[in-house]
């Protein structure tokens, strides 16, 4: 996952089995011990360089969260963890009446992107696709997922935890810069 940026647990695991003969699965480890061996790891051999790269995606991240304010952006995933690597986007959740809204706001902008869907896993087992928008914000990978206004509060599944996933405002992500 740090080395080739994949960023789905799944199929870094089935990788990982693959490379390694591995044909119990059940055998392998959990989403959570990942994230705290990648985390483990990137404290020990990257260190400065680590901590650097992480100020960075999360100043990129700040930047974007201005330029989208209106629609109560939330900073997600491996830049708000402090898990991420040099491969890893900017990963933001938006709350819009419409998903057109943020499109049109890019191209008054003049901010070209790239159309998408996610598919994130709620509360109770569901699984739901929201559209998504990945575009370049200086020189830093952006995803942004668009949710209907009245989901800001419901967020979806966290696939490392299992829990609600955490969600970020930009008041907290200044203070994480501050820290």
């Amino acid at each position: 996952m740090r080395e080739q940026g994949v960023r789905d647990f799944l199929l870094a695991k089935r990788k990982a089995a693959d490379r390694l003969g591995v044909i119990d699965r059940q055998a392998l480890p959990a989403n959570q011990e990942i994230a705290d061996a990648l985390a483990a790891q990137q404290r020990l051999f990257e260190g400065a360089g680590h901590e650097e790269n992480l100020r960075a995606l999360r100043s990129e991240a700040l930047r974007a969260m201005r330029l989208l304010e209106r629609f109560s952006p939330r900073l997600v995933g491996p830049v708000l963890a402090g898990t991420a690597t040099p491969h890893s986007d900017v990963s933001l959740h938006l709350f819009a009446e419409a998903p057109e809204q943020v499109a049109f706001l890019l191209l008054e902008r003049g901010i070209r992107y790239q159309e998408g869907e996610r598919r994130l896993r709620l509360t109770h087992g569901e699984h739901a696709f929201y559209p998504s928008f990945a575009f370049d914000l200086g020189g830093a990978a952006v995803e942004v997922v668009v949710f209907p206004e009245r989901a800001l509060r419901q967020p979806p599944v966290c696939p490392v935890s299992g829990g609600p996933m955490r969600r970020a405002r930009r008041d907290e992500i200044e203070r994480l810069l501050d820290d």
